[in-house]
This record gives C-alpha cells, sequence and structure tokens, in this order.
C-alpha cells in the first residue's frame, strides 16, 4: 500500500519537525484517514478506531502515524474484498458434521 503524504499542517515550515511527523494531533489524523475530527472523538469513546493517548500536560489526543497506518492495513485485512482468505467464493464448502443428506 502506498504511504499517505502527511497532511499540510504537518509537513508546513515551521512545524514541529520530527515530532510534527511522528505523532499528529486529532484534527491531522482525521484528515489522514480522510475522516472527520467528530468521527475519531467518537470511535475514541467507544475504545473503537486507531489507537491514542494523551500527551503533555494539557492532555491532548495524539495519534502515533505508525499506528494509523498500521490500523489501515488492520481494516483492509478484516475487508474480505481485500483478503482472499476471507473471501466466500473462495472457500471450500463446508460440511455439518452429523447431517446426512438424502439421495
Amino acid at each position: 500500500m502506498p504511504a499517505h503524504p502527511l497532511p499540510a499542517s504537518s509537513t508546513a515550515p515551521g512545524a514541529l519537525g520530527a515530532v510534527g511527523k511522528a505523532f499528529l494531533n486529532v484534527r491531522d489524523a482525521a484528515e489522514y484517514l480522510g475522516l472527520s475530527p467528530q468521527t475519531l472523538y467518537v470511535w475514541r469513546h467507544r475504545r473503537q478506531g486507531p489507537p491514542s493517548f494523551r500527551m503533555g500536560q494539557r492532555g491532548r489526543v495524539m495519534y502515533r502515524l505508525e499506528a494509523l497506518e498500521a490500523w489501515i492495513r488492520e481494516q483492509e485485512q478484516a475487508d474480505s474484498r481485500c483478503n482472499p482468505v476471507l473471501n466466500p467464493l473462495t472457500a471450500a464448502p463446508q460440511h455439518r458434521s452429523g447431517y446426512t443428506t438424502s439421495a
């Protein structure tokens, strides 16, 4: 999967340098994922979505860029359209044990 470009606010001159590239705030993470910040807040409240944590005295919610990329890969593998192992059309027929068919 090609790497997603970093949000413009993280790569702009005067950004936080290496820290700005390794960690994204909610707004930048949402932009990176193509979601709204509200969606990330709701997912965090429900303990869903990509892993996040609080950073600093102000307790800002942050996302590791590498964790976002790993979460995206997990979503791709969980989708049967991207994972041939989960595709029901390629699965072998299942037979119930103890169930006989009449001929």
